[in-house]
C-alpha cells in the first residue's frame, strides 16, 4: 500500500484550506449550483482514483488548478505556498483570462500535445469533470447543442493529451459514451 508520508498530507490539506479559501463565493456553471470547491477536489480524487497518480505535486495542482484562472491567486503566491513545480503544473493548464474564449479554446487545442506529462493528465482530469458536468448537471441555459458541442471541443482537447495516462484516457472515453443517451434522456423528460 502506498502512503503519503506526514509532510506530503499535510501539503495537501494546505492545498485544500487555500483553494477552498479561494473559490469560497464561487459557484459551478451547473444547474444544481454546487460550493466550486468540488470541482478540484474530484478532478484531484480521479488523478488518484483512476489516474493512479502518487505525485504529490500533480494531485496539489489539480486542487490548486483554477485558482490563478479564476481567482485572484498569482502564480507568485502558489510557488511561495506549494514550490515551483506546482506553480509550473498550475501554470501550464490555466488559460489566458485576457484572450478571447474562442482563442483560449482553440489553444487549448493546439497547446495540448506539447504539454509535460503531468498537466497532460491534469488536463484529461479535469476534461472528464467537466464532461461529467456537461452531460449530469449542465448549466440552466445551455442547449443540447451547445452541450454536444462542449463534449467535441473537449474530446479535441484530449486527442492531444492522449498517451499520458491509459486509466484517465479509458474513463474519458467512457465518459463520452454515456454522453450522447445522457442528453437525450434528458432532452425527453
Amino acid at each position: 500500500m502506498e502512503l503519503f508520508s506526514e509532510k506530503d498530507l499535510a501539503r495537501i490539506f494546505q492545498a485544500l484550506a487555500y483553494a477552498a479559501g479561494q473559490h469560497k463565493d464561487q459557484r459551478r456553471k451547473g444547474g444544481d449550483q454546487t460550493p466550486y470547491i468540488n470541482h478540484p477536489i474530484e478532478v484531484a480524487e480521479l488523478l488518484y482514483r483512476v489516474g493512479k497518480v502518487r505525485d504529490v505535486n500533480l494531485l496539489l495542482a489539480a486542487i490548486l488548478h483554477d485558482t490563478v484562472e479564476d481567482t485572484s491567486t498569482t502564480p507568485e503566491e502558489i510557488e511561495t505556498l506549494f514550490g515551483s513545480q506546482v506553480r509550473n503544473l498550475v501554470m501550464e493548464v490555466s488559460d489566458d483570462k485576457s484572450l478571447p474564449k474562442a482563442e483560449r479554446k482553440r489553444l487549448q487545442i493546439v497547446h495540448a500535445p506539447h504539454r509535460s506529462e503531468l498537466a497532460k493528465q491534469l488536463k484529461l482530469a479535469d476534461k472528464i469533470c467537466n464532461i461529467r458536468d456537461v452531460i449530469f448537471h449542465p448549466p440552466a441555459d445551455w442547449s443540447d447543442e451547445r452541450r454536444v458541442e462542449y463534449i467535441a471541443w473537449a474530446s479535441a482537447v484530449v486527442a492531444g493529451l492522449r498517451g499520458a495516462n491509459s486509466n484517465l484516457e479509458e474513463e474519458f472515453d467512457r465518459v463520452v459514451a454515456q454522453a450522447k443517451p445522457a442528453i437525450e434522456k434528458r432532452d425527453s423528460e
